[in-house]
């Protein structure tokens, strides 16, 4: 078993220094995506508890004032930012975001992941396994890594150990994930021969992987705004992730899928008779919706626990190493870094795929609430170890695939900022970003997007109406 393994870099080519915020009135408002997390306790279930080039200072400043207080002063107070610096912190990943996936597209299968990295997002660097392709990645403004594994490579093995992970929830090993700045696999577990195990049910290579020791347990963690509290069945308590509609008329919120099961009943924060799960999946992913009475008015906000809401205008998803921001019930705001995507993670109660660690703390309570980068919903809290006295590590998960699985569609502010005009920009295409607005064809038929997007395999604009509607 290989407990480390070296970094696979051939080279690394630094390109000129980017624009350290480029078209800040846009990219602050229209900032990166996506995430939903479940928290946990340690003992037991918890309760559910391109670019123009540089801007002048005036840009700064108009950026600085489409921006939330509350988020700015967490990232103040979390990651150790200024103002100026987290402002140009957020436009700088929203930059990265939109160049990963312009270079995911044309690396294709050579593609290795991004990063970005410095106090403020100044560097991105993106990843090939094919040394020709660095000039492009540097005229894109990013720095080249040439590395062995692609990213499609690295998800066979992780996904490898997730189907390993369904047949029989693994024994001691509880975080597995994809690295895309070491360009490798990563096995968490409390014992090597804990991991060995895994490995040997999946058919992985040990050498496919590191392996690191972990004693930390992630559990759920059970206990319209994102953020604010929602109770179940009277008795536990969860926070609400984003609103949500769903047919263009029934309103409600997306949540976590262990804070209930359908025909679970919810109050509000102020105790009144709110809704009731519709759709619920736990484990093997942790999302559901809940559908709510005429009552309840979604809005496109988060609530920022006296720091002003933060409005919502999109779910782009905001690449590893981005700032990242949580609102819960139980420990209000808080922000750390996207550390993983495409992360597995095993509770008590089974294992959890497809979510992103993150290093923002939660507790129990927050589960289901908000993680948004800027103006961009990421996803909802599942769960995590540590605590936000002494911190620790929280996973969430991702909104879009939630959105996709009950056809819901996102309640945003319709039109996440300055943005550049819409139009039509050609035949409907997976790994494209699209913008709400944008218009393709897919079939023969033209399609508009309704909300802000990555495109994934499977979500074409015929079978995902949360996302496109008929031109």
């Amino acid at each position: 078993m290989n407990d480390s393994l070296k970094s696979s870099a051939k080279s690394s080519v630094r390109h000129r220094p980017r624009s350290p915020f480029r078209r800040a009135g846009v990219a602050a408002a229209a900032v990166l995506a996506t995430g939903t997390l479940v928290l946990t306790g340690l003992t037991g279930q918890a309760a559910a508890g391109p670019a123009d080039g540089p801007t002048d200072g005036r840009g700064t400043a108009a950026a600085e004032r489409a921006l939330s207080p509350g988020l700015l002063q967490a990232m103040r107070t979390d990651l150790g930012l200024s103002r100026a610096q987290a402002t140009e912190r957020l436009g700088n990943e929203a930059d990265a975001a939109a160049t990963a996936e312009r270079l995911r597209e044309r690396l294709g299968d050579s593609y290795a992941g991004a990063h970005v990295s410095g106090r403020t997002a100044e560097r991105l660097t993106v990843a090939t396994t094919d040394a020709r392709r660095t000039a492009a990645i540097e005229a894109a403004g990013a720095t080249a890594r040439v590395v062995d594994r692609s990213l499609k490579q690295l998800d066979g093995v992780r996904t490898a150990l997730d189907e390993a992970a369904a047949d029989r929830t693994p024994r001691g090993v509880h975080v597995w994930y994809v690295d895309v700045a070491h360009n490798r696999v990563v096995v968490e577990a409390a014992a090597a021969q804990h991991a060995r195990a895994l490995l040997d049910r999946a058919g992985v290579e040990r050498s496919q992987v590191t392996v690191r020791h972990s004693d930390a347990a992630p559990k759920p963690l059970a206990d319209l705004r994102g953020g604010d509290a929602y109770y179940m069945n009277g008795s536990g308590r969860c926070s609400i992730g984003f609103p949500v509609t769903r047919g263009g008329g029934q309103a409600g919120f997306v949540t976590a899928g262990h804070c209930g099961t359908p025909g679970t009943t919810t109050s509000g924060y102020n105790q009144q008779a709110q809704g009731s799960f519709q759709g619920s999946t736990f484990p093997g992913r942790d999302y559901a919706w809940v559908a709510t009475n005429g009552n309840w008015t979604p809005r496109p906000a988060v609530n920022g626990y006296g720091n002003g809401d933060v409005t919502v205008a999109g779910s782009t998803e905001a690449v590893e190493g981005s700032s990242v921001c949580r609102s819960g019930s139980t420990t209000g705001w808080h922000c750390g870094t996207v550390q993983q995507r495409g992360t597995s993670v095993t509770y008590p109660q089974g294992t959890v795929s497809g979510v992103t660690r993150t290093t923002v703390c939660a507790e129990p309570g927050d589960s289901g609430g908000s993680f948004i980068s800027g103006s961009q919903a990421q996803g909802v809290t599942s769960g995590g170890s540590g605590n936000c006295s002494q911190g620790g590590t929280t996973f969430f998960q991702p909104v879009n695939p939630a959105l996709q699985a009950y056809g819901l569609t996102l309640v945003t502010s319709g039109n996440g900022g300055e943005t550049d005009p819409p139009g039509e920009i050609g035949t409907w295409a997976a790994g494209k970003a699209y913008q709400v607005g944008d218009e393709v064809t897919y079939g023969g038929q033209s399609y508009r997007c309704i909300q802000a997007h990555t495109a994934q395999p499977g979500w074409n604009p015929a079978d995902t109406p949360s996302l496109w509607t008929r031109a």
